[in-house]
């Protein structure tokens, strides 16, 4: 094993290290207490232990720890994907936001806000209704940037970012139409939809995204030496025996629905598909085998420090978790294009 790649085996290491620490910090810290002893009495619990009644660890079972396990799913998923994305456009700025598939999923998920109240739904699907639009709005917005994107029945990389500015223009004008439409109420949900939040996190909802989530992420992780060739270019990796075509298509839907339920369950939480993977290549190289790998490590342990901020910096009250992610993301990314700004001025 040659030392590039024993460094590279080293990030994942340290950033798994990193993701530990916040998972152990995010269930010790919050509102009603702060304990770092909690994980440890949480195991003695689940072991069946310790059978006295706390109602801190009854909190840290069913608040902090679903909370927590929904950020790594998360936060995973939108860094993953924004990773793969800008490998498949071989475009350092996509990812999921870019690309027009969390603006379907925002459309979907503000007409049922809206019009929920004038549409006669059983009460049993109610709980479920804002996600599976979300879902279904990530699809057509997906479908429609690939038919757009289509040349003579190829998808030509210039004309899927086209078609996905296009369509995240079109989603953003009608959310703003349905926002126009809604009443007080309403409207306060959007708005905090569309910020971002993981206060809605329960065991029965892990259960159910959970298995597609990882899914998704498997079947990206899997896609790492095609996306390895195709940064040499579509002409040589279809020299080599990818096809290209497939790949593309494989990719992009596995991103509308591993995005689209992400969205679904969370709202809109921007910067992470995007700044992650840039982070990640300072330290190390494009390398996709390690790359996808690192971004899901990076993005989950980013969203649980992000969560912890939300529900702690004006407790009791809670922060959008999407205006933490874009405080912390924003200045780094306006670093790095000062920096890229240096390099094509000066050459330095």
């Amino acid at each position: 094993m040659n030392s590039s790649v024993f460094n590279k085996q080293n990030h994942c290491y340290w950033l798994l290290t990193l993701l530990l620490i916040v998972f152990w910090c995010a269930i010790s810290i919050g509102a009603a207490k702060i304990d770092f002893s909690f994980p440890f009495e949480l195991f003695v619990n689940l072991l069946g232990l310790n059978h006295d009644e706390n109602y801190l660890i009854t909190i840290v079972n069913n608040i902090r720890l679903p909370r927590v396990l929904l950020a790594i799913l998360v936060g995973a998923t939108l860094a993953i994907s924004g990773a793969s994305l800008q490998g498949l456009c071989r475009n350092p700025l996509a990812d999921p936001g870019l690309l027009g598939i969390s603006s379907g999923a925002a459309v979907g998920a503000v007409t049922v806000i809206v019009m929920a109240d004038k549409w006669s739904v059983p009460g049993f699907i109610q709980p479920y209704l804002t996600p599976l639009a979300a879902i279904i709005g990530a699809a057509i917005a997906t479908f429609a940037i690939y038919r757009l994107a289509q040349v003579k029945g190829t998808m030509q990389i210039a004309t899927l970012l086209l078609a996905g500015v296009a369509v995240n223009a079109l989603g953003g004008a009608l959310i703003g139409i349905f926002s126009y439409l809604a009443d007080d109420q309403a409207l306060r949900m959007i708005t905090f939809w569309m910020m971002g939040s993981l206060a809605s996190a329960s065991w029965k909802m892990l259960a159910i995204i959970s298995p597609v989530l990882i899914t998704c992420i498997v079947l990206m992780l899997r896609k790492k030496s095609e996306l390895n060739l195709l940064l040499l270019g579509e002409a040589n990796a279809r020299y080599v025996g990818v096809e290209v075509d497939a790949v593309k298509k494989q990719l992009l839907w596995i991103n509308a629905i591993g995005v689209g339920v992400a969205v679904s369950v969370s709202g809109i939480i921007g910067f992470v598909g995007l700044v992650v993977p840039h982070i990640l290549r300072l330290g190390s190289s494009a390398d996709y085998r390690f790359l996808l790998f690192n971004s899901a490590l990076m993005g989950a342990a980013l969203l649980i420090l992000a969560d912890v901020i939300a529900r702690t910096i004006i407790s009791p009250a809670e922060l959008p978790i999407g205006l933490v992610t874009a405080v912390l993301g924003a200045p780094f990314f306006i670093g790095l294009l000062v920096k890229q700004k240096k390099k094509l001025v000066l050459g330095i």
